[in-house]
């Protein structure tokens, strides 16, 4: 089959969401009222309260909640199971579940003054799911730091043609926040001059690769830009949103706008034949298809990191309640869009082996102790693009590079923010220290450093999917709790919150037995407490539910 018919479906599925589904549940569960107060407007402080221009908030919340996440499932997605399984739980899990659970988690947090849903559980579910999803929440997003720095510093040294571009548009984005929100330069013009620098940044990267030596005071230079990394999410997280965070991110999306369009461009004149089966088997490498897909491709259908976001950030910066869907719901729909591209680059435009012995994705990814996923997304994508006139593979496979690394860094500082919230939140009454946000951004950034730095990260990451997955379960329960005490609808929030905790538990239960069949005693138990984290905050949800029923 040709890759354009299914992409043509899904984007017409997803617009058609948007424009149906979203505004059903903008009406009837959330009810928004455009004349009430955000929290940005009525606890603006000008570092973290602060309204948002509404371009600028959708792209720091676009930027923050993609990372990496709709790449790499995505591709590992249509590897294991094939790209119809891929395609449909993209296009109906990004609907029904992804976007409504960002939506709602959005919503929920911006009627609660900007509160997490952690901090929200303790006034619906009690203290006890308060402290228990914190301290969970905490912990994932210092798991979250450590693996992705290590990620970026890893490429920045394979792609030293980055480093310019990467830090270059750190100074970029201070720039533009200065002037569009200290000298209220028009956004459309500070928008097209920030793309001219950025352009040329890129530019010089290319001319000017930065190569560093095989030590740098001791350090091997993938630790040396490990460190630099973790020093500059300390700043980042502690200055005001609208100087470097939002402005940031927003530049970032630009990247990927250009992106996605030249891809789906290219997808069009390229259109490949989808050389991946469209099923491959009920039980692979991954695991079963239910419920290890649905764990393997999080971002682009439905993705627990993004109501930490939502509730987190963004709802900090949403200038008014109408703004909500367009950047809640609608970024969603968007990340799905990437997620889908990702699927037709891994089934049409990368080698598929059919052998059976051993799939593979062509040119250096093989799913083996080497395999490279982000070196394929980018090889993948450059040959769609070098089928447009005037551009080349090399071209393509540079820009998707950039593409990935930018919002990979967009992640570290985000994560390290929301890890601060989280920790002032959950401290914060014991004494003013704690919600010191120099303070706060410290002791997540001392734990994520102290994973990457000795690599311990790797022995407790194989069970992020499915602790992932269980943070979306659980922030559609304290949605749920949240909108049963308010007499709303609960169906559209506590169907989706079933099946994913289903879900999440059935992936843990399997990974638990998997791991403690190959030895791996720690990961086992892991997955243990994980399910017994579920079924305490389940029970706490069904006495809630009991007693609004009687």
């Amino acid at each position: 089959m040709n890759a354009l018919i299914p992409a043509a479906i899904l984007i017409v599925w997803l617009i058609l969401g948007y424009k149906i589904y979203g505004r059903f549940i903008e009406k009837k569960v959330i009810q928004v009222d455009t004349s009430r107060l955000t929290p940005a407007r009525e606890l603006n402080d000008g570092i973290d309260y602060s309204p948002a221009k509404k371009a600028l908030l959708f792209g720091h919340h676009f930027s923050s909640i993609a990372g990496a996440g709709p790449i790499l499932g995505p591709l590992l997605g249509v590897l294991y199971f094939g790209w119809l399984g891929a395609l449909i739980w993209v296009g109906l899990g990004s609907v029904f579940l992804g976007a409504v659970h960002d939506f709602t988690s959005l919503m929920t947090s911006v009627q609660n003054k900007g509160r997490s849903l952690a901090d929200i559980s303790e006034q619906t579910l009690g203290r006890r799911t308060k402290v228990i999803f914190s301290i969970f929440l905490w912990m994932a997003l210092a798991l979250v730091i450590a693996v992705f720095a290590v990620v970026a510093s890893k490429t920045l040294v394979s792609q030293p043609e980055i480093v310019i571009p990467t830090f270059g548009l750190i100074f970029l984005a201070m720039g533009f926040g200065w002037l569009v929100y200290q000298k209220n330069i028009n956004v459309v013009l500070a928008t097209l001059g920030a793309l001219v620098v950025l352009g040329i940044l890129i530019y010089l990267g290319e001319l000017y690769p930065v190569v560093l030596p095989v030590t740098i005071a001791g350090l091997s230079p993938q630790k040396f830009w490990f460190f630099i990394l973790i020093i500059y999410s300390l700043f980042a997280s502690a200055l005001p949103v609208w100087f470097l965070l939002q402005p940031r991110d927003y530049i970032s999306t630009w990247i990927l706008f250009l992106g996605l369009g030249v891809g789906y461009l290219g997808l069009i004149v390229f259109h490949p034949n989808l050389q991946a089966p469209a099923f491959t088997t009920f039980r692979s490498e991954g695991g079963p298809l239910w419920p290890m897909l649905f764990v393997i491709i999080a971002c682009g259908a439905i993705s627990g990191f993004h109501s930490v976001v939502a509730s987190g950030t963004t709802a900090k910066q949403l200038p008014d309640e109408g703004s909500g869907r367009i950047i809640g719901y609608g970024a969603m729909i968007t990340e799905a869009a990437l997620a889908g591209l990702v699927i037709f680059i891994a089934a049409g435009a990368l080698l598929w082996d059919p052998s059976g012995a051993k799939h593979a994705f062509g040119f250096q990814y093989i799913i083996s102790s080497t395999g490279d996923p982000i070196r394929a997304f980018a090889v993948g994508y450059g040959r769609l693009v070098g089928a447009l006139p005037g551009l080349t593979l090399a071209l393509g496979t540079f820009f998707g590079m950039v593409m990935l690394n930018a919002f990979v860094l967009t992640t570290l500082d985000t994560g390290t923010r929301l890890g601060r919230f989280i920790f002032s939140e959950l401290l914060g009454e014991y004494g003013a220290l704690y919600r010191n946000r120099w303070v706060a951004s410290a002791v997540i950034l001392a734990v994520a450093l102290s994973l990457g730095a000795t690599e311990s990260y790797k022995a407790i990451w194989p069970v992020f999917g499915a602790s992932n997955q269980l943070v979306a379960a659980l922030a559609l329960i304290v949605v749920t709790s949240y909108l049963v005490s308010r007499h709303k609808p609960k169906k559209y929030t506590l169907y989706p919150a079933i099946f994913m905790l289903l879900t999440t538990i059935g992936a843990l239960i399997y990974q638990g037995y998997t791991f403690l069949h190959k030895g791996s005693y720690h990961l086992a138990f892991i997955c243990l407490v994980l399910v017994a984290l579920a079924v305490v905050i389940v029970f706490d949800a069904r006495q809630l539910f009991r007693k609004q029923a009687q």
